[in-house]
């Protein structure tokens, strides 16, 4: 008996061969109820597309890759993994590379896609701006993170300045007035740190708080390492301050341990807030206070619009699309005990 085809499929769930193709590759447009219908079809059906002939008509590899500056970071790790399960569940592979944020790297990346059989790339870029980018040629591709907007391609960003701004004024709102920031970058391409930054700075004026250059402390990177010294710096100042907001989970991390160490308290004495939500902050001593990007989100429009590109509708050849995710403020042990 031959295995169940398209056809089988579309009999059984009451619709045509071309919807039932349409859900099997992905295509965003199928409404959820009939989408709904064809899966149960194929899983009682026990369907299983063929997917080197799909390739062939398509003529798409079913290769992706994904490029971010650094896989330790248990953010970019998280979304990775995130991006892996929604490239999956359109039968794609998904190849990973790591740049370091390193110019160079990050170039030879996008000059080398015309010669790998690699239909599209998601790309969290550090180092290079809009007209380096514009290089990859026709290869679709899909932006992630702060560095590029309005550039050559779709992006998917959250609002860092909103959301440092709200951290900021949670610490305000809890009666802390000596608030600090962990995380500043001078460098031109730091733009994940000038937005934060810029963010405390907001939340500052919008609270009548002066700003105080004493109580910002910059980083060559978002380590733990990083957080810890920077910490030990704020404390030795005249001024110690008694809140502290940083640009990312790792900082707050090393923060509060320099803090432990020191004797200081938390969140009585100097209360912690980070950014990122990642797993290490849910299950710290105290638990961190962060900002939690809707990661799912992110990973989840990434792998949708790179499909849109790589299909024959309109959209495959629009305008780039500037898209805007979600954020909440998860409020933990680390500024309210």
């Amino acid at each position: 008996m031959p295995p169940p085809g398209l056809k089988d499929v579309a009999a059984r769930a009451g619709v045509s061969i071309k919807t039932v193709s349409n859900v099997v590759n992905g295509y965003v447009h199928v409404a959820a109820r009939t989408r709904a219908r064809v899966q149960e079809a194929i899983d009682a059906l026990g369907y299983v597309p063929n997917v080197a002939a799909r390739q062939l008509r398509s003529k798409r590899s079913g290769v992706i890759a994904l490029a971010v500056p650094e896989l330790q970071s248990p953010y970019f790790a998280e979304v990775a993994g995130l991006i892996v399960q929604a490239a999956e569940r359109r039968s794609w592979t998904v190849l990973i590379d790591q740049t370091d944020g390193h110019a160079e790297r990050e170039r030879n990346l996008v000059a080398g896609l015309r010669r790998h059989a690699i239909d599209g790339l998601i790309f969290s870029p550090l180092a290079l701006a809009g007209e380096d980018l514009a290089r990859g040629g026709d290869t679709p591709m899909v932006l992630l993170g702060e560095r590029v907007w309005h550039g050559p391609a779709d992006h998917v960003a959250i609002d860092n300045t909103a959301a440092a701004a709200e951290a900021t004024r949670h610490l305000y709102g809890l009666g802390r007035r000596g608030i600090a920031a962990i995380g500043a970058q001078d460098q031109p391409s730091a733009v994940t740190a000038h937005q934060r930054l810029a963010g405390y700075r907001a939340a500052l004026a919008e609270t009548g708080l002066p700003f105080d250059p004493r109580l910002v402390a910059r980083v060559d990177r978002f380590h733990r390492a990083d957080g810890a010294a920077a910490m030990a710096a704020l404390l030795d100042r005249p001024r110690r301050p008694d809140a502290v907001f940083c640009f990312n989970d790792l900082l707050a991390l090393g923060a509060i341990r320099t803090l432990l160490s020191r004797g200081v308290r938390v969140p009585q004495d100097v209360a912690v807030a980070g950014f990122d939500d990642i797993e290490d902050g849910r299950f710290s001593t105290p638990t961190l206070t962060t900002v939690a990007p809707d990661t799912a989100r992110i990973a989840q429009l990434a792998v949708d619009l790179l499909a849109e590109r790589l299909g024959d509708g309109p959209a495959a050849a629009g305008p780039p699309r500037e898209l805007r995710v979600d954020h909440r403020l998860v409020v933990r042990e680390s500024t309210v005990g």
